[in-house]
């Protein structure tokens, strides 16, 4: 039996073009192009997937031990007939601080711009089915907000949505990681230089992968060109004290807040599927439940599961996921 095959293409972008980061604009994106896609002519609805903090689109096609890479994923779920082909896009929307968080800022870059550009090359690309009732978009953590926010923001770009425990309710996921940020800073007395070029930094351990995911975080959610880093930290550095001004600006960024006002773009998606492990290390589930909630509270249709595990190795997870959207797309 044939199997999927991948593809992978540069790809320059316009947007990201003098990111304050100076990022690369010329990236690999890859596509896993269904086996039908080289047996016939047809026309192929397709799904854009999005990697958690400090992962790309390759890091869906890395190997893993006891694991199958996205290529076996789709071969079994094609072959089993819970998954109609389709083809799969997975960009790279990395940054020199671990992740964009998939939207515009001033800080990092445009990168939803970046994924809308992506969507444009790939109808010229590839044979695609190029109309939102056929394009899914889905991730899990920062992918899962990605993905979400692309439609709350865009929905005229996709019309199909899967989010695995995407970050959500702030207060939990994200506020206790503050104070753990400040004692991180004491062993790094030079910041400035760490965040110029955080390759060089040794260890990398959790102490540096703490201040590189605050770093991450700040430069997405508080930009502010003005800064001397480009953006605001929602601590003193010196002091630890919460700045709530910039924690608003990073709450303002929280799903559960923006979705009283993305009630009509949610509730004109074909599909919005979303699940969380209960045991989740960064309380998701408890802002997975609260969205959901959310979302029944305003009627807008949705799938929710809640499943046994927590926040990592839930590559299983795109099972569902994948099915639901294949149903979906009729």
């Amino acid at each position: 039996m044939s199997s999927s095959q991948i593809r992978s293409e540069l790809f320059r972008s316009q947007v990201l073009q003098g990111n304050a980061l100076d990022d690369p604009i010329e990236r690999a994106v890859h596509a896993v192009l269904p086996a039908a896609y080289a047996e016939s002519r047809d026309r192929f609805p397709v799904v854009f997937l999005l990697a958690g903090f400090t992962g790309t689109g390759a890091s869906f096609l890395k190997y893993e031990a006891w694991e199958e890479d996205i290529l076996q994923r789709m071969d079994r779920l094609v072959a089993g007939g819970r998954v109609r082909p389709m083809i799969l896009i997975l960009p790279d929307a990395m940054t020199r601080f671990g992740g964009s968080q998939y939207i515009n800022s001033s800080a990092t870059g445009r990168y939803q711009d970046y994924l809308l550009e992506l969507v444009d090359w790939t109808d010229h690309t590839f044979r695609t089915e190029p109309r939102r009732e056929a394009r899914a978009i889905a991730g899990k953590s920062s992918g899962g907000f990605g993905a979400v926010r692309m439609a709350m923001d865009h929905p005229e770009a996709f019309g199909l949505v899967g989010d695995h425990s995407g970050d959500k309710y702030f207060e939990y996921c994200y506020f206790p990681e503050l104070p753990r940020f400040h004692r991180a800073l004491e062993g790094q007395p030079d910041l400035d230089g760490l965040l110029r070029d955080p390759r060089r930094a040794r260890p990398h351990d959790q102490a540096f992968r703490g201040v590189m995911e605050l770093a991450a975080m700040s430069s997405s959610y508080s930009p502010r060109p003005e800064a001397p880093l480009g953006f605001d930290f929602p601590i003193d550095v010196a002091t630890g004290a919460v700045r709530l001004d910039v924690w608003e600006r990073w709450r303002s960024h929280d799903p559960l807040l923006r979705l009283s006002s993305a009630v009509e773009a949610l509730r004109s998606l074909r599909l919005l599927y979303l699940d969380c492990g209960a045991q989740d290390e960064f309380y998701l589930n408890v802002g997975m439940r609260l969205f959901h909630q959310a979302l029944e509270d305003e009627r807008i249709p949705h799938q929710y599961q809640e499943h046994a595990g927590g926040h990592f190795a839930l590559n299983d997870r795109l099972d569902h996921s994948l099915e639901a959207i294949s149903r979906a797309l009729g």
